[in-house]
């Protein structure tokens, strides 16, 4: 559905957070549907493009599991699956222009693979190798973001300084259902509204923050909130790439035009771990995950390609060549990674070396020693 500060009054709506009156244009079965707000945005949509859409959404399935291996493994100290949001991740980032800026938190590996990320890009931080793993300035993606909500400020005050340039550009920040109950968010959202900022939210609604349901945290769908800060919104099925596609370019449309901020609830379901030291099975129902994984984004949207004669058995055959040859160069990424001396932390903490710096590198460089065995 699409909501305005003047329509569609949430007083008396139904109180519920499925999936039922969100957009979209794949049925589950990858029957595909009409829809008047979403279907202009997807008309042009080539059958190279679609494949390549069903292609990435493959590539972060795998690249996903890897890290979750990598992690179990001892290799990685931390991973956040991304598992069923596949069509919400990459279906958004295939819709980005180049000079858009991207905000992500820490789930979003689609959405940095949509975007040019390298194999070493998706582990180094997570090995705890480097500060950020990849040059933000390359991929155009901010550092994946911990700080639940954050990364919705640094989106608005981009996209103000890409208004106060004259640029077309547009900032995306991308968060979950349970950072929408953070200041941040909502504060990001005032200032957005009140500026007509080129930004776009995007609220990846998985059910779940860590073990509280998102009914916990809002009685009514989140969509709802947006207009209250004179933020249009649209509620999108999350598991269809299509219209998470469609969506996406009606937002940045907007913000290209000058006609500020927009917000999408894309609703769909983390079907692993909130992270990797995560036990979902303490605080869900196995009912739930499996009527979830009948809705499968990709073999969503498989569907559809195959019934439309897009994709078939060689196709399927090379993408999972794709994918694994991904899987390995990540893990070779990962496990061939060079451990640089403790003491180089403090290399770049400012532009230029300082006296006081260089002290405290060097009181941490004789605590270090206080460890070495003497011989």
């Amino acid at each position: 559905m699409t909501y305005t500060q003047t329509q569609d009054s949430w007083i008396g709506r139904a109180r519920h957070h499925d999936d039922e009156d969100a957009l979209r244009l794949l049925e589950s079965d990858g029957t595909r549907v009409a829809e008047p707000t979403l279907d202009p945005w997807v008309s042009d949509l080539s059958p190279h493009e679609l494949r390549a859409l069903h292609r990435d959404m493959v590539l972060t399935r795998r690249l996903d599991a890897e890290g979750v291996a990598l992690q179990r493994q001892g290799q990685l100290a931390l991973w956040a699956p991304c598992r069923g949001q596949e069509a919400t991740q990459v279906g958004t980032a295939h819709a980005l222009a180049p000079g858009d800026f991207v905000f992500p938190s820490y789930r979003e590996h689609g959405v940095l693979l949509g975007r040019g990320a390298q194999p070493a890009d998706y582990v180094l931080a997570w090995r705890g190798e480097e500060h950020s793993a990849y040059d933000h300035t390359t991929i155009n993606a901010a550092p994946p973001q911990i700080i639940i909500g954050a990364q919705s400020l640094h989106a608005t005050g981009w996209a103000m300084g890409a208004q106060r340039d004259g640029s077309t550009d547009v900032a995306v920040a991308y968060y979950g259902d349970g950072a929408t109950s953070q200041g941040d968010v909502n504060e990001a959202m005032v200032f957005a509204s009140s500026f007509r900022a080129p930004v776009v939210f995007v609220c990846s609604n998985n059910q779940w923050a860590i073990s509280e349901p998102v009914t916990v945290q809002s009685e009514f769908p989140l969509a709802g909130r947006a207009p209250g800060f004179g933020i249009p919104s649209l509620r999108i099925d999350g598991n269809d790439a299509l219209a998470c596609v469609a969506a996406m370019r009606w937002a940045l449309d907007r913000a290209r035009r000058g006609e500020g901020p927009s917000f999408l609830e894309a609703v769909t379901y983390r079907m692993g771990p909130h992270t990797t030291s995560d036990d979902p099975t303490r605080y869900r129902e196995p009912g739930e995950v499996e009527a979830w994984a009948e809705r499968d984004p990709i073999a969503r949207l498989e569907a559809y390609l195959r019934a439309e004669g897009m994709l078939d058995d060689g196709g399927l055959a090379e993408v999972a060549r794709a994918a694994d040859a991904l899987a390995a160069e990540v893990r070779a990424a990962c496990i061939g990674a060079t451990t640089r001396a403790p003491e180089t932390i403090f290399d770049h903490v400012y532009a230029e070396p300082h006296a006081g710096l260089a002290q405290q590198k060097a009181e941490y460089a004789q605590y270090l020693a206080g460890f070495e065995v003497s011989r």
